[in-house]
């Protein structure tokens, strides 16, 4: 069978070139992992840093992993991260389509074109696919190897099942350099003659990835370090079609610890599974943007980057050979950073579902703003606010602190005064209770923490609250701030 040599021609004419072009690929299986994440931002910043194009493709070749609704995952994380894409399935591009399996066509041409070229060759063998990357292959044992393309031709004209295999050189080396790790050589008899089309005539993830990052003029392919070993098979390719290669950032993985590798299966967070443990995207993005990247220069020592520092300071050069290990406790730190930065406003916004999961009728704001700076995850909150929807159950012992200098003896002549001098003010404010207590104080004769500890003890029934007495009561508001004196005062009696 003849192919069509004009195909191939109107393909290469129709590649965008002359400026970066990256692309995130990730396949639609479940969940963004937080590896995922960080090769989708590296991939964004890449282009953005060079004002180039970031592409979108999904990688949906192996069927039998696909999950339902994982490509609107896909779609929500990036633009929850504005990681926003410039071609892809959704806005189109001038290599469409940007999903595989409506590439497959194309596939099938190019490896034929490959076999006539003397690098790919028809395997009739009843080898199972599955098996490819377990070692077993031994390609001096596979007969089809040494068959001539007509007598192989002529078996595929027959309607005999076959793969399409790469065909590696037996004698020699192969080079690639990737930007991170340098060059790397490996033996050409270490490496397997991989299958590129199985026998459903659906490529192999490794044969796809090729084509593809040609074809949509692909400048900078970024993946995790485990495609290391593939990269030869890789090169080998392109050199066989006789295309450019691309630049290879084989980014170190994200692990748990010094010995494991971040996994859905062990536990470890998603995206998704950190937003819902109360960490702001922005605080993730910056966190995981360090997670084997680190700034240089004049901005070595900056920890907090918005996502337009951080596509201006990104380059490959700041990239690590070494794993990165992700860090909850750093993650937190960054978080509690960014929720302070926000302004009041925001910060009430991102509060309020979590402030009225605890507090159904008090005032969100007046609540969030006693938190902000006292807040590390959103999560955290509905516990730390619990109190002012119902008043927990606590011991005197609680009214006993040294530094405040106040026992129960102590606390219980503080609230005989604090009553009535917060029944008759004339004024419910911030201003007023705070005169107040601490003109009491000063008559009492004692230090205002001598007065204010068991009267924040009485209205909180804790001992640990986002904000002093005066703030507390001020949100209660009067009937149950005195409510709630009245109970310590009957507890300390």
């Amino acid at each position: 069978m003849s192919l069509d040599i004009k195909y191939f021609e109107e393909m290469e004419a129709k590649i965008p070139r002359g400026k970066v072009r990256t692309r995130f690929a990730p396949s639609p299986t479940g969940y963004m992992h937080v590896g995922n994440l960080r090769t989708a931002l590296y991939t964004w910043l890449i282009a953005r840093n060079a004002g180039g194009t970031f592409i979108l493709r999904i990688e949906d070749t192996d069927q039998g992993r696909l999950v339902e609704g994982a490509t609107d995952v896909i779609y929500k994380t990036l633009a929850e991260c504005h990681l926003d894409h410039d071609e892809g399935p959704d806005v189109g591009g001038p290599v469409a389509p940007y999903i595989q399996s409506q590439r497959r066509d194309t596939y099938g041409k190019y490896a034929r074109l490959l076999v006539e070229k003397g690098h790919a060759y028809y395997c009739f063998c009843e080898k199972a696919e599955s098996g490819e990357d377990s070692g077993d292959f031994d390609r001096a044992d596979d007969p089809c190897r040494a068959l001539s393309l007509a007598e192989a031709q002529a078996r595929v004209d027959a309607g005999e099942p076959y793969v399409i295999r790469q065909r590696i050189p037996k004698e020699g080396t192969t080079t690639f350099h990737d930007a991170i790790f340098g060059d790397i050589t490996v033996e050409n008899k270490t490496l397997d003659d991989q299958v590129l089309i199985k026998r459903d005539g659906m490529p192999t993830y490794n044969f796809a990835n090729v084509i593809d990052d040609h074809l949509m003029g692909i400048t900078h392919v970024v993946r995790g370090s485990e495609y290391l070993s593939s990269a030869p098979k890789y090169n080998l390719l392109y050199e066989g079609f006789g295309w450019d290669i691309p630049t290879y950032v084989h980014c170190s993985p994200v692990m748990r610890d010094a010995q494991n590798k971040m996994s859905k299966r062990h536990g470890d967070p998603s995206y998704e599974d950190l937003k819902d443990q109360g960490f702001l995207t922005g605080a993730i993005l910056n966190y995981v943007a360090l997670l084997g990247w680190s700034p240089r220069g004049d901005i070595a020592e900056q920890e907090v980057f918005s996502l337009d520092e951080l596509a201006r300071a990104f380059d490959l050069a700041g990239m690590s050979k070494s794993p990165a290990i992700f860090d909850i406790e750093k993650l937190t730190h960054f978080n509690a950073l960014y929720l302070r930065a926000m302004s009041p406003e925001a910060f009430a916004r991102a509060a309020e579902p979590y402030i009225r999961q605890a507090v159904k009728d008090l005032s969100v704001e007046e609540i969030a703003a006693l938190l902000q700076a006292r807040c590390e995850k959103l999560t955290d909150i509905p516990e730390k606010v619990a109190f002012f929807q119902a008043l927990p159950e606590y011991g005197v012992d609680l009214f006993t602190n040294k530094k405040s200098k106040t026992n129960p003896e102590v606390s219980r002549a503080m609230l005989e005064a604090a009553i009535p001098m917060l029944e008759g003010l004339s004024g419910w404010t911030q201003e007023a209770i705070h005169d107040g207590l601490t003109a009491l104080a000063e008559k009492l004769e004692v230090k205002n923490a001598t007065l204010m500890w068991p009267v924040r003890i009485a209205a909180a029934g804790q001992a640990v609250t986002p904000g002093g007495a005066v703030e507390i009561c001020r949100i209660l508001g009067r009937d149950e701030t005195l409510r709630r004196l009245r109970l310590g005062l009957e507890k300390l009696a």
